[in-house]
C-alpha cells in the first residue's frame, strides 16, 4: 500500500459542495492499495501512521504521534498515489488495485483505524472529491508498505 500523510492543523473532504470528512489537528493520510495488498499490508501501514512521531513535544522536537497528541486521522482513497510515469507523459495505473479490491482494503483500512482510534473521518471512495488541508509545518511523508516477506 501507497500513502502520503500530511501533518495538518486542519483538513476536510468536500463532494459535490458538501463535507463529507473533516478533521482539526492530525494526519490526512491519502491511501492507494496496490495489485496484491491483503489486509496485511493495511494493518502494518495504519500501525506505522498511528506511531509515526511526527508531532511536536514540548521542545519543539518531532517527538509525538497523532495518538500521542489525540489528534485526527482523515483518511482519503486516492489510486493514482499508483501512477508509473516511466513510459511518457500520460501515466498509468496498472500497479493500482482493481476498483472492487481498493475499496475492500480501504474500508478494511476505514474500520479497524476506527477500532483503535477515537477521531476518524474519510473521503468518499471513487467520488470527485476536493480536498483542503493547512499542512503544519509543511510535514509530508511518502509511506510504503510493500508486501511482507514470508521466511521459507
Amino acid at each position: 500500500m501507497i500513502s502520503v500523510l500530511q501533518r495538518v492543523r486542519e483538513a476536510r473532504v468536500d463532494v459535490d459542495g458538501q463535507t463529507v470528512g473533516a478533521i482539526g489537528v492530525g494526519l490526512l493520510v491519502l491511501v492507494c492499495a496496490e495489485r496484491g495488498d491483503t489486509d496485511a499490508e493495511a494493518d502494518r501501514l495504519l500501525a506505522k501512521i498511528l506511531k509515526l512521531r511526527i508531532f511536536s513535544d514540548a521542545a519543539g522536537k518531532m517527538n509525538q504521534s497523532v495518538q500521542d497528541i489525540g489528534g485526527g486521522l482523515l483518511l482519503v482513497s486516492q489510486f493514482t498515489l499508483a501512477a508509473d510515469t516511466t513510459g511518457g507523459n500520460r501515466p498509468s495505473f496498472t500497479q493500482a488495485a482493481a476498483p472492487d479490491d481498493g475499496r475492500r482494503l480501504f474500508d478494511y483500512l476505514v474500520a479497524q483505524a476506527r477500532k483503535v482510534h477515537p477521531v476518524v473521518a474519510t473521503g468518499q471512495f471513487a467520488a470527485d472529491m476536493q480536498v483542503h488541508l493547512v499542512n503544519d509545518g509543511p510535514v509530508t511523508i511518502p509511506l510504503r508498505m510493500p508486501p511482507a516477506v514470508v521466511a521459507a
